[in-house]
């Protein structure tokens, strides 16, 4: 199963294009959409899509795993968040590709054991779980594999469940 991970953002959205075969987890892409700062948001939101529709095109996910926003303290962020986040979902939709939203202390929990982790220990998981060599060192991008990972944890044990 491939699985797109994304971890939406104005400026930066982070991906992860991850396969699962048989409980073994394979990178095969993880970066970011970054966006101007001088654009607009209409800018942003469009750089959005094209990258993202860009990378449903190359790597023909099956399914995606989209982390989903949690109450922010700046109201301004939450919403710019929150349009980048219906930009994506509303590509994945045209681009046909189910997906499935996650609570950030849902993705913490399915990946790292404890709802309330730190971005180390993201970072330090993702690498064990997925045996790469190193840390991903961009906050974004890690959690993006995150996010696909516990998805494909979660397809695992729905297919272990109807066996």
């Amino acid at each position: 199963m491939r699985i797109l991970g994304i971890d939406p953002g104005t400026a930066i959205t982070g991906y992860a294009i991850l396969d699962s075969i048989n409980g073994q987890l394979i990178v095969r892409d993880l970066g970011c959409i970054t966006t101007p700062k001088t654009a607009t948001q209409s800018e942003k939101l469009e750089e959005i899509s094209t990258s993202l529709t860009e990378l449903l095109t190359l790597w023909k996910p099956q399914q995606a795993s989209v982390e989903k926003l949690f109450f922010a303290k700046n109201v301004t962020t939450a919403v710019t968040v929150a349009q980048a986040r219906g930009v994506i979902l509303q590509t994945l939709q045209s681009n046909n590709i189910p997906h499935n939203e996650y609570l950030p202390k849902e993705i913490k929990a399915t990946v790292c054991g404890d709802g309330s982790a730190d971005k180390k220990a993201i970072q330090k998981m993702v690498q064990l779980l997925c045996n790469l060599r190193s840390a991903p060192q961009i906050d974004d991008a890690a959690d993006a594999l995150a996010a696909a990972i516990c998805h494909a944890q979660h397809l695992t044990i729905h297919t272990l469940a109807h066996a």
